[in-house]
């Protein structure tokens, strides 16, 4: 079975794909991921790739829709559903340059299966130009039909030029628990962690003398924002008793002043391995880095800024495994919350034990060749 993966150059929608991708290629299907550029959060995965597309990235395109770098905290201002219709017209025209190239991969390499993210609006034109089998790779709580079908409303030429009625109904993927959303209509297996290889530093093998709170931003935002998100979090750190560990890769820390003695800026390290010693997560509400919490079981403090940052964060405020507070109103007694509420710490617990009681992505290998 050979099965084409696809998906637009960012992490946060490739790396929940790749444990999946793993788990058919250790059971002897062969698996092969196309994708625009920047190729990079693929290639030290171990999965062969492809690049489709004309060249432009996200980074290109977002800074001409944020003039040249604005900050990207206007987004609060608006419900989450305008933000994501406003993601839909960006993805779109980001993608437009990917169906040529995803057709001839799918036809030249005979793809029987395509699974792709739902960001990527070339990919039900595809499956349902060569009449095969899909499946929608959700990595959070927003439904991936929708998103499909919000970004068909903005790829209308595409299916003209192609002779496409419309997006081909995938299989949708759901890798989280049912209680924090998802499509819900199709195959749902345990969110596995994949961040991407790095070093692990020696003093981060084992738990700290004082409680460690990681701190991060993701792999998005501190390429638009830098680190104005957490400009009140390090001032507030100094008046909490615990470590706080800035996992903010080379970002330029400057906007943070002088930082207090127990604040730590890290270099990359795999966020699943951080939060192994780590006792709370503070974080902007990306997908991946909620749901890698999750799987270590512990509390989060969510600071919303765009994208699906605002859903997430109230999927998990209303689990009860997370608080979420605006950049600006972080203080010493919320971290202090974030650290010593036992509700929290209950609700974290019971939300990685629902996680770890669902299949693994071992388990999905026979649904794929039952589709095929």
């Amino acid at each position: 079975m050979r099965v084409l993966f696809t998906g637009p150059a960012s992490a946060g929608h490739l790396f929940p794909m790749v444990p999946t991708a793993q788990a058919l290629r250790s059971a002897g299907h062969d698996v092969l991921f196309a994708m625009a550029s920047p190729m990079d959060p693929i290639l030290n995965s171990g999965i062969p790739v492809t690049e489709i597309g004309d060249g432009t990235t996200i980074k290109q395109l977002v800074a001409e829709a944020t003039q040249q770098g604005e900050s990207l905290s206007y987004l609060s201002r608006r419900s989450q559903d305008e933000i994501l219709d406003g993601a839909a017209v960006l993805f779109a025209k980001l993608s437009r340059a990917t169906v040529d190239g995803l057709l001839d991969t799918a036809t030249a390499w005979g793809a029987d299966v395509l699974v792709y993210d739902s960001f990527q609006p070339a990919a039900p034109l595809v499956a349902a130009k060569l009449g095969i089998p899909s499946v929608v790779h959700n990595f959070g709580v927003a439904s991936g039909h929708a998103m499909i079908a919000r970004l068909a409303r903005n790829f209308t030429e595409a299916y003209e030029t192609y002779q496409v009625e419309g997006p081909a109904r995938p299989i949708a993927l759901d890798v989280l628990p049912a209680s924090l959303g998802g499509d819900g209509d199709g195959w749902r297996v345990r969110y596995v962690p994949y961040n991407g290889g790095g070093a692990v530093p020696s003093d981060l093998r084992h738990r700290g003398e004082r409680p460690r709170i990681a701190v991060t931003l993701g792999t998005v935002l501190t390429q638009v924002d830098g680190v104005n998100a957490i400009v009140q979090l390090a001032e507030a750190a100094a008046g909490v008793d615990a470590d706080f560990l800035l996992a903010v890769g080379g970002t330029d820390l400057s906007p943070l002043g002088e930082l207090p003695p127990n604040v730590k800026p890290l270099p990359w390290v795999p966020l699943a391995e951080l939060l192994r010693v780590s006792d709370a997560l503070v974080h902007h509400g990306g997908s991946g880095t909620m749901m890698t919490a999750v799987v270590a079981g512990v509390p989060q403090l969510i600071l919303p800024q765009g994208a699906d940052h605002f859903g997430n964060a109230d999927a998990a405020v209303k689990s009860g495994f997370a608080l979420s507070a605006g950049s600006a109103d972080v203080d010493a007694k919320l971290l202090g919350q974030l650290l010593t509420d036992p509700a929290l710490a209950a609700g974290a617990q019971q939300i990685q034990a629902e996680n770890a009681a669902m299949p693994s992505p071992a388990d999905l290998v026979a649904n794929f060749e039952q589709l095929v």
